[in-house]
């Protein structure tokens, strides 16, 4: 893959795609695309936005995190979609079946070997068993993840022409992970709606200043004066998040949206993120959902039930400490690579974030980022890491075709494509850490105006890349 490298600072750099020629077009149109799952037509309809609308994008040079100068994409859905050729859509039933019956039969063959052959028997050192089991959750975890993606790839319509086959073959697999199959379909195509946009997106809503001063107990003026972060409290948060982070997600909607009571049916009123705000991905009645989705929310409650059953039957019948290593260790690993991979497709020092006045469907689509993950990425998960700025376009492309999609929209995007390959799959991993560590909240330039007053890029109080805003404390203001 062409990149150049255009280092901010000599602290860290970041890899990004060489520039090309960008489209002449004064503004990103707006436009619906219409193979993103369609639920809730109220909070996640793009029609309120006025596509035509030019705002003043003031004077002031926009500068993402690291310091490189940010302009907003201004090309269209309309040239991104007739940039891709026609075979890129075609799905095949047969061909995403036989990837699924891969997954399982990986997993399935796995768990045969080490449970036939891995016995004190075999391996009379208890210590190396513990080794090799501890080796076996690891491998578990990466065919579980890519069945998960192919859970995926059936919310979005992706895997087949078949709504049918792929909701019940998406239902089946996503329970069987302990995923509620339509609930999280259902949010996650409000997030694919609303990438970017911080009143409305679903997953990993970056905090404003005056948000992020409040969670460590200061005033917003006062982050310049913050001590850094000790890095054992960044690890500290890292690890939080990547054990719990999937599963705070699906039960208080946490790094999600908390505008809940706009919600159109006023099912949000009263309701916030929180483990008793009432915004879960189980509960019917939950803002994130309206009155004509329950039957579906229940029914994904109905699979967890199921498994939830048979792991019970297991437990009971095995042991629950063979139930811990056979399947909740992996499961664990599972949701560590889950959260890895979205958080670092939506956080990155490069990225922007928009207000609502400024936000549109192609601007936010391009706030986000590709990586790689080498052969784990690429066969194991499916190509889920290295094309998800193309996924965000058009999400009903199948991913074995996503490689030569995401290479026909790269010059559309020019400088608006981003990608961060540097390091290969250790490079990936890295990339936790330098999120954490230079993404703690969001606000605009210093001195912007007009509709760059709007993007909001990525600051923090470690004194990486381009420094917070110097604002006035409430005393100053009266004072001037």
């Amino acid at each position: 893959m062409t990149t150049t490298a255009l280092p901010a600072s000599n602290v860290l750099q970041r890899i990004a795609t060489t520039d090309s020629n960008p489209s002449s077009l004064d503004n990103s149109v707006v436009a619906s695309p219409g193979d993103t799952p369609r639920h809730s037509p109220s909070s996640t309809s793009l029609s309120s936005i006025d596509s035509d609308t030019v705002l003043d994008k003031g004077n002031a040079k926009m500068l993402d995190t690291y310091g490189n100068e940010f302009q907003i994409p201004d090309f269209t859905i309309k040239q991104i979609r007739d940039a891709i050729p026609a075979h890129c859509f075609e799905r095949s039933a047969a061909r995403g079946l036989g990837y699924v019956a891969r997954d399982i039969l990986s997993l399935a063959a796995t768990f045969y070997l080490f449970h036939t052959f891995l016995t004190p028997e075999n391996v009379p050192s208890t210590a190396l068993r513990g080794v090799l089991w501890a080796i076996y959750t690891f491998v578990q975890g990466l065919f579980g993840t890519g069945l998960w993606v192919l859970s995926h790839e059936c919310g979005h319509q992706s895997f087949s022409p078949s709504k049918t086959l792929n909701d019940t073959v998406g239902w089946f697999c996503h329970s069987a992970l302990l995923v509620p199959y339509f609930s999280w379909k259902i949010s996650h195509g409000k997030h694919h709606k609303a990438t970017g946009h911080l009143e409305r997106d679903m997953v990993f809503v970056p905090k404003l200043r005056e948000e992020y001063a409040s969670r460590v107990g200061y005033l917003a003026h006062e982050l310049n004066e913050l001590v850094e972060e000790t890095p054992i409290a960044t690890a500290g948060h890292m690890i939080a998040q990547q054990l719990l982070g999937w599963l705070m997600y699906l039960s208080t909607n946490v790094t999600g949206h908390n505008y809940h009571s706009r919600q159109p049916e006023g099912r949000g009123k009263g309701k916030e993120n929180g483990y008793f705000g009432g915004v879960n991905h189980f509960n019917p009645s939950s803002p994130l959902y309206e009155a004509k989705d329950a039957k579906l929310i229940f029914l994904s409650d109905l699979g967890l039930a199921m498994t939830g059953t048979v792991l019970y039957l297991i437990g009971s019948n095995f042991g629950w400490a063979n139930l811990a290593v056979w399947y909740f260790l992996p499961y664990l690993w599972v949701n560590h690579w889950l959260v890895a991979i979205t958080f670092l497709q939506h956080t990155d020092p490069s990225l922007p974030h928009y207000t609502a006045e400024t936000w549109s469907y192609t601007r936010g689509a391009a706030a986000t980022i590709d990586r790689e993950f080498g052969f784990i990425g690429r066969t194991l998960m499916h190509g889920i890491v290295e094309t998800h700025v193309l996924h965000h376009y058009v999400s009903t492309i199948p991913f074995y075709h996503a490689d030569e999609a995401s290479e026909a929209i790269r010059p559309i995007m020019g400088r608006h494509y981003r990608s961060d390959t540097r390091g290969g799959s250790m490079g990936f991993l890295k990339s936790l850490w330098t999120s954490a560590r230079m993404c703690h909240w969001v606000e605009p330039n210093e001195g912007a105006e007009g509709e760059a007053k709007g993007v909001m890029f990525f600051r923090n109080r470690n004194g990486l890349g381009v420094p917070a805003a110097k604002v006035a404390s409430p005393d100053d203001k009266v004072a001037a």
